[in-house]
């Protein structure tokens, strides 16, 4: 497997969860924005044949490429199911698994990359500064719902008892919600530190600067 990514950019779910999997892979650090002469562009006439929107991350497994985080998680978690990444789980448990997932994707990083296209990622011509409030306010209502989705539990994970790829998704997202100065609940905080210090995501840490 080869995995191409930035930073702590989505890549580095791939790349975290490869190191919780145990697979065995190749990191290939690749530059966003760069001049697309540059062998590890992600202009690169080479990485587009791979990516076509030039971004991270881009995942290779023989003659399967598979260019959004999330699938690229479900399938090495799905390739190492020893790894817990997809829980042993009952069938309700992994609809509310599904949903958890659904929503961090669709509303609880939605805004946090909108912030992020209108910093650094559109043209200058077309960014829209105005529009950082709006996403500080999607962003505060996501998380007023992500308290009702999460269990009122004693377990420190959102499913089950053990880490899977829920947790991974929440501490990613929360790091870059901080990253991006959004106001972050302490419990959502402690949440990113707890996962953050598993040794996987050190590992993930070290290969990525």
């Amino acid at each position: 497997m080869k995995l191409y990514g930035m930073g702590q950019s989505r890549s580095f779910r791939a790349l975290w969860a490869l190191e919780e999997s145990g697979l065995d892979y190749e990191y290939i650090n690749t530059t966003l924005r760069t001049n697309s002469s540059e062998s590890n562009s992600a202009k690169h006439p080479s990485y587009l044949e791979l990516n076509v929107q030039g971004k991270v991350p881009t995942l290779v497994d023989a003659d399967l490429v598979l260019t959004e985080s999330f699938a690229i998680l479900n399938y090495i978690a799905r390739n190492a199911p020893d790894s817990g990444l997809l829980p042993k789980i009952s069938t309700p448990a992994y609809a509310r698994l599904d949903e958890l997932t659904y929503f961090i994707l669709a509303e609880l990083e939605q805004p946090l990359w909108s912030k992020g296209k209108h910093m650094f990622a559109l043209p200058e011509e077309v960014r829209i500064p105005a529009m950082f409030d709006t996403a500080k306010f999607e962003f505060d209502k996501a998380v007023r719902t992500l308290d009702h989705l999460l269990p009122e539990t004693d377990s420190k994970y959102a499913i089950g008892n053990s880490f899977c790829i829920a947790d991974l998704l929440l501490a990613h997202t929360f790091n870059w919600a901080i990253r991006f100065e959004f106001n972050v609940p302490d419990k959502y905080i402690a949440l990113r530190d707890q996962h953050y210090q598993r040794p996987a995501a050190q590992r993930a840490m070290a290969v990525a600067e």
